[in-house]
């Protein structure tokens, strides 16, 4: 006979099984991963903007360093 795959799921350090959650639980569930992955992913994203927005900072101040300066 097969046996009955669960889904642990942990909060708080207690475990719990997905599939003895009501459906509202499980939804609740999958609204808190998807938050988690697109979370995630902003960070992701952020950190790559950072990124760039200093390389563009830098080449600026690379590009006034080049030119004379001018006396107002």
């Amino acid at each position: 006979m097969a046996e009955k795959k669960t889904t642990p799921v942990t909060i708080d350090g207690k475990e719990y099984v997905f599939e003895d959650m009501t459906q509202e639980q499980q939804t609740l569930v999958n609204h808190v991963a998807d938050l988690d992955r697109k979370i995630t992913s902003t960070q992701f994203n952020l950190d790559q903007l950072k990124v760039g927005q200093q390389a563009f900072i830098q080449l600026l101040k690379e590009s006034l360093e080049k030119q004379p300066e001018t006396v107002q």
